[in-house]
């Protein structure tokens, strides 16, 4: 028998409540502030949008908030996802460090989304919701909250960046076998998508308008609320699965990460993996050091102004402060569709302000030879967002080799690349080119951040 590769927990080892990491902050998040009065919001200005239940835990300090035994029964479809010794990998690049992976890419959706999706759905069937928007980029939210809704009952309308919705043909599909509408955005459907389009009737797309037409349609009804992916407290807090059950995991493997590894567009991936680690840290426990790892072609933390500022571009969310780029920053094209956000979760970019996490920038060539390097070996081909955690890893144990350091890594391998086969296509052609963003563009986008007073 060889050495070990895999590390699986039993159904029943499923966790039972998340971890919230607000209970451990040494300094409390910033208020999300009414954008009209500059006063922090309450229930009743969020409740158009979410239900109560998910407006609660995005505010709750609790440490720890249970998860509802008919979710915990859809999780059984796929969780406790493996996580696997990258012994191949390890070999490949000479290391005396030990890489570790948790694998999000066993969902049907193919990714980490649906430990959010299928909560979100939950709560809206229990508060009556019969209809769900949201945006996308890669699609891989989309196909997730379309999953969750057709478990639930539930009709799901997504807007996808107009970028991805071209580059992934698939995923769309995906979401339609699912039975949810799938738009191009910018799109005629709503005024602020007409009104893009008037200007720029070629318009490739963002994450923030696509999130302002999701939103602009759910205040319209009653009967329908708006979902998102990524960003929000209660969303990062529904993927600390991912984390609880990586801690269970390295003690069968008798290991603990010196190094967590997560790649970060809004945050949702990176904080699954890293904040149960964070938080045992701040509670007196080991404290290792915490890496995120973003494109060079939207990188909000390592070039974004921390700030508030609006979610969306059509300036309809209340206001955060997080790592931004501007709301009206439209990112270049590249494939890792899912990291394309102007922001970053408040959450997280409260940590990197308390020192607690460090950021990394990687171009889109060099994370898809880091990908192509990991499938060679270790047999899974990542979704192009996951190739920025692979590259990252890879740079820690090739650090460890030059200081010879034995070190432990882990990172989140949060989906596989199986509907993104045109960008390896793509890459495989010498076709794949890095992309930069306009410095003036982002220029203009930062000057028009929105004016906050300073508390008193």
């Amino acid at each position: 028998m060889g050495e070990q590769l895999k590390y699986l927990l039993d159904e029943s080892r499923i966790p039972r409540r998340w971890y919230n990491i607000q209970a451990d902050l040494p300094k409390a998040l910033p208020p999300v502030l009414h954008p009209g009065t500059m006063q922090p919001v309450g229930p009743a200005d969020l409740a158009p949008l979410f239900p109560m239940e998910l407006i609660m835990q995005e505010v709750s300090t609790e440490r720890e908030i249970d998860i509802p035994e008919p979710v915990r029964d859809i999780f059984r479809l796929w969780r406790p996802t493996p996580m696997y010794r990258a012994r191949a990998l390890e070999k490949l690049l000479d290391t005396p460090a030990r890489i570790f992976y948790k694998y999000e890419g066993v969902s049907p959706a193919g990714s980490h989304k649906p430990n959010t999706a299928i909560p979100q759905a939950f709560y809206n069937k229990e508060a009556g919701i019969k209809r769900l928007t949201t945006e996308t980029g890669a699609g891989q939210w989309g196909s997730s909250l379309a999953f969750a809704g057709a478990l639930m009952g539930i009709d799901v309308t997504v807007f996808q960046v107009r970028v991805s919705y071209d580059q992934k043909p698939y995923r769309r599909a995906l979401m339609e076998s699912y039975g949810a509408r799938c738009i191009a955005s910018p799109s005629m459907e709503t005024e602020f998508g007409r009104a893009v389009l008037a200007k720029d009737p070629t318009h490739r797309g963002s994450l923030g308008i696509a999130i302002s037409e999701a939103v602009e349609i759910a205040a319209q009804r009653d009967d329908t609320k708006y979902a998102l992916g990524s960003v929000l407290n209660h969303v990062l807090l529904h993927q600390s699965i991912v984390g609880l059950e990586a801690m269970e995991q390295l003690q069968m493997a008798d290991a603990w990460p010196d190094v967590v590894v997560g790649c970060t567009g809004g945050g949702s991936n990176f904080a699954g993996i890293s904040f149960p680690f964070i938080g045992a840290g701040l509670r007196g426990g080991a404290k290792p050091r915490i890496v995120a790892v973003e494109p060079a072609a939207c990188p909000s933390l390592t070039r974004g102004r921390y700030a508030y500022d609006f979610g969306d571009t059509g300036h309809m969310t209340p206001l955060t402060k997080m790592h931004t780029l501007g709301s009206t920053f439209t990112p270049p094209g590249f494939h890792a569709g899912g990291l394309r956000y102007h922001g970053m979760a408040p959450l997280v970019s409260h940590l990197k302000e308390l020192g607690l996490i460090e950021a990394v920038a990687y171009n889109q060539v060099e994370c898809f030879a880091a990908g192509i390097q990991f499938a060679r070996c270790e047999g899974i081909l990542p979704a192009p967002e996951a190739n920025h955690a692979v590259k990252g890893a890879i740079e820690e144990a090739l650090r460890c080799k030059r200081e010879g350091r034995a070190e432990t890594i882990l990172f989140n391998l949060c989906g596989h690349g199986h509907f993104d086969m045109q960008a390896y296509t793509d890459y495989a052609a010498g076709k794949l080119t890095d992309q930069t963003y306009d410095e003036s563009e982002l220029a203009m986008a930062l000057s028009g951040l929105p004016s906050v007073p300073e508390p008193a």
